[in-house]
């Protein structure tokens, strides 16, 4: 109804002029004959309105058949379509449409060709990350096996190095499945105690290699989510209490909650962020003012922490004081 009208007004400038050349007929009657002026006065403006509808009812009608085809050349500029859209287009718009159509295909064909590059990459980086599990996996065997055989300090730094690249590791598959278009979420209840004490084993290097006081989560709650999914969202925030730890590390969990939700809470007494970066710490990228730590952060654990929260319909909110900790809440509605 709104485009009806929209045509309908461009075209009142026609009505106009027609009705003035109807005033001025009437004007030239009016002078050759009062009494046929008045008989054909009322005729004439009837005539002229009742004809202006017909014709802006069929162009309107025109319009409509030229906005459904234009519309299908778009979504798709093939040569078929170029021409449904040159039979009905006016000789002047014949040229711009026809280089229309040359730009659009051009560049249907180079974004083809960047999406099977693109594609091409994530299987690469895909096939790349599950590959190097394998001298990862020789790592853990060495270590578990020759332990005694080497200096502890070795054995501590082998371990350091090795979940540094886990976890790494760890964030590429995990942004290849959260960007991909398949989603093998398992939901089903999930003790977020035993999460947390597998996140954190998976941590114990790193953490005690920062000599991490731990504060564990004491009472266990059952919610409803993907257990992977949540452990990792759990072993980036642990991740990122990690790299912005202050000296005498502290790291607690704790939990809360009521018949709507439950609140698991993740708290450092690390550097934190200031008030003003608050809003932006789940954005891609997103560093802060970190000083030198922040040269070497990617930005991008705390955005696949939040992207992994969309995923499983779970909220995070951010709490944090510069210099007094950083605090990250996961609430999970209540199933």
């Amino acid at each position: 109804m709104r485009q009806k009208l929209i045509v309908l007004k461009s075209y009142l400038p026609w009505l106009v002029l027609l009705l003035l050349v109807d005033g001025f007929a009437a004007f030239l009657i009016w002078l050759a004959d009062v009494k046929a002026f008045r008989v054909l006065l009322l005729t004439i403006v009837l005539a002229t309105v009742l004809l202006f509808f017909i014709v802006c009812t069929a162009l309107l009608v025109r319009e409509r058949r030229i906005r459904h085809i234009f519309l299908s050349y778009l979504q798709n500029p093939g040569e078929y379509e170029e021409e449904s859209l040159l039979r009905v287009a006016d000789s002047l718009s014949r040229e711009y449409i026809r280089r229309i159509g040359e730009v659009l295909r051009e560049t249907q064909k180079q974004n083809k060709e960047l999406l099977e590059k693109l594609e091409d990459y994530e299987e690469y980086v895909e096939v790349w990350a599950h590959e190097v599990k394998t001298p990862l996996s020789l790592l853990i065997l060495l270590l578990d096996n020759r332990r005694e055989e080497m200096p502890e300090q070795v054995g501590v730094k082998l371990d350091y190095i090795h979940n540094r690249i886990q976890e790494e590791v760890d964030q590429i598959l995990f942004y290849a499945r959260l960007k991909g278009g398949r989603k093998d979420y398992l939901f089903e209840p999930v003790s977020l105690k035993n999460c947390v004490e597998d996140v954190l084993e998976d941590y114990r290097p790193l953490l005690a290699e920062k000599k991490f006081q731990i504060q564990p989560l004491l009472t266990d709650v059952i919610v409803y989510t993907d257990r992977r999914g949540i452990r990792f969202l759990l072993g980036q925030l642990v991740s990122n209490s990690i790299k912005y730890c202050k000296e005498t590390p502290q790291l607690e969990f704790a939990c809360a909650g009521d018949e709507s939700q439950q609140v698991l809470s993740v708290k450092d007494n690390g550097q934190g962020v200031r008030q003003c970066d608050l809003p932006y710490v789940f954005e891609k990228g997103f560093t802060g003012d970190s000083g030198d730590r922040g040269k070497k952060a990617t930005g991008m654990g705390l955005y696949l922490a939040h992207e992994m929260a969309k995923q499983l319909n779970i909220s995070l909110l951010a709490e944090s004081e510069r210099g007094k900790g950083f605090e990250v809440q996961i609430i999970f509605p209540v199933v």
